[in-house]
């Protein structure tokens, strides 16, 4: 976790919660799991279960500790909605996330069904941004579940799109990341795929952020997306 993140739409991580397990095309290549592993050869203590899903008390209060306003990225080294995330440390989550009404909090899952079964037990502070992760069309079904919390800000994670999403419904959407998959063993993400979700948003009016292109080398592929960079973010009052 750190006070300053690469992660182009967010401004900070926290993870009080590391580990996770695959449950879609999506998780393939996992990027959490991949630098989980290295923490752990090198030593670092939070990683000493390597991906095993661990729950860090110690962590819970390290937003408090940050006084200038940030947008913080939870859990980017786990999911926050795991089933072997019990309920009493979500609502701890939700606690300090609640009493930092400096910060904004995006929260983002691809356990999509057990948000949808909790929100009722859990607060949603108007600086929670919740977010589900939709790969290609077999997990559409993410989106209607999300649209059933009441969250001030629901956003979806596109990345890494690896399917077309052609005739998305953002109705009850506020926001919408895009990006390809980076790495060893990155699968390619066509152009019309990202126009598709980009022509949504703009017939929908949902603010559209483009990541990467992504590859083995997404430094060298870059953001533009027809010689421009997107970096739309949502507000409340859209909202």
């Amino acid at each position: 976790m750190a006070d300053k993140s690469h992660i182009e739409w967010t401004e900070a991580t926290w993870n009080p919660v590391t580990g996770c397990t695959k449950v879609s095309a999506g998780c393939k290549n996992c990027y959490a799991e991949r630098l989980a592993l290295r923490l752990r050869a090198m030593g670092n203590h939070r990683y000493r279960r390597g991906f095993r899903v661990t729950l860090h008390e110690d962590a819970l209060d390290l937003p408090r500790t940050w006084k200038t306003p940030r947008r913080i990225f939870v859990n980017s080294m786990s999911d926050l909605f795991h089933p072997d995330v019990p309920l009493w440390f979500i609502r701890r989550v939700f606690q300090t996330m609640e009493e930092c009404p400096q910060h904004s909090f995006q929260v983002l899952t691809k356990r999509s069904h057990r948000v949808r079964e909790l929100s009722a037990k859990i607060p949603w502070p108007r600086n929670v941004w919740m977010g589900v992760s939709v790969e290609d069309s077999r997990v559409l079904h993410r989106i209607d579940d999300l649209r059933e919390v009441p969250a001030a800000i629901r956003f979806l994670s596109c990345e890494p799109l690896i399917g077309s999403l052609a005739g998305i419904d953002l109705h009850g959407i506020h926001w919408v990341i895009v990006g390809g998959e980076s790495g060893p063993h990155s699968r390619a993400m066509s152009t019309e795929w990202v126009r598709e979700i980009f022509r949504a948003c703009r017939h929908q009016k949902v603010p559209f952020f483009f990541k990467q292109w992504g590859g083995v080398r997404k430094d060298l592929t870059g953001r533009l997306l027809g010689g421009r960079t997107y970096d739309e973010m949502p507000t409340l009052a859209a909202a």
